[in-house]
């Protein structure tokens, strides 16, 4: 059987696949600029209401079908009003055109705020001065870089060394990292309840367990009073690192080109407490 196809590419095909196509592009960005936020977190509500909604209308439960209805009438409504900030993100990416540019070299940027930080880290430690650091990984942090002092500044190890020094206007909060910059300092991050925080820790560390919890992001602490230097990430407080450990967890997070497994949150905060417990032993 041949197939004929002059028939297949007319104009009306063209513009059909077209449309397709544009649909999908559309999707496809949605999908990029929502990956890792809290509408992602609010999906599968939708998706159980949807199917709710399907069942009843197949199963006959008007009462139920008519109450999905309302809801999803003014979930459009409540919607907005919940995604309000991914959507202003997204809106600001399209005004900038960032959704048609696709950063591929990232590691060299990763690699200087690596060296800032440890920087800073070592700096601040040795003196004592407390320090709150979060850098932003997949899920915005829009909602807390709105309480802070905006910068939008180039990382420097000075530079964050002189925003944590005792006594001045914006030692006192988190500083929030965004796209290799760092966006605001005098931040502030939500508190953790957790009772399993150790009772010696203070506030930063709780900030910092805090937003590990609602967000996948990486939080430096510097302790005021004894100058230890901890990590969170994923509701893990990891402490007590010295210079070796905290710059491997760092590259591990933040460096793209690794492996996917050596990427994984979890596989390094084994291997950071393997390390310490054999250190330990040997001692």
């Amino acid at each position: 059987m041949n197939l004929d196809w002059s028939n297949l590419l007319t104009w009306h095909t063209i513009v059909n696949l077209l449309d397709i196509l544009v649909v999908w592009f559309v999707f496809y960005e949605l999908i990029m600029l929502l990956r890792g936020t809290k509408a992602v977190q609010l999906l599968r509500g939708i998706i159980f209401i949807v199917l709710i909604k399907i069942v009843s209308l197949y199963v006959g439960l008007t009462t139920v079908s008519w109450l999905m209805d309302q809801v999803i009438n003014w979930g459009v409504i409540a919607l907005i009003i919940i995604f309000q900030p991914e959507i202003r993100r997204g809106l600001e990416h399209i005004g900038r055109g960032s959704v048609f540019v696709r950063n591929r070299q990232v590691n060299e940027a990763e690699n200087k705020m690596i060296e800032a930080l440890d920087k800073a880290i070592q700096y601040m430690s040795k003196r004592r001065i407390g320090a709150l650091i979060t850098i932003q990984m997949d899920t915005g942090l829009e909602d807390y870089i709105e309480t802070g002092i905006e910068l939008n500044a180039e990382i420097t190890g000075e530079l964050l060394i002189n925003i944590f020094i005792p006594n001045t206007p914006l030692h006192d909060g988190a500083v929030i990292i965004q796209d290799n910059k760092i966006a605001v300092a005098a931040a502030y991050l939500p508190l953790s309840e957790s009772n399993l925080i150790p009772k010696e820790l203070g506030t930063r560390h709780r900030a910092a367990v805090g937003i590990s919890e609602v967000t996948d992001a990486l939080t430096v602490v510097i302790s005021e009073e004894t100058g230890e230097v901890s990590i969170t990430k994923n509701n893990e407080l990891l402490r007590n690192m010295d210079q070796n450990d905290y710059l491997k967890f760092l590259r591990n997070e933040l460096i793209k080109d690794q492996e996917p497994e050596k990427r994984n949150a979890y596989t390094t905060v084994l291997d950071w407490l393997d390390e310490r417990f054999r250190g330990g032993n040997q001692k």
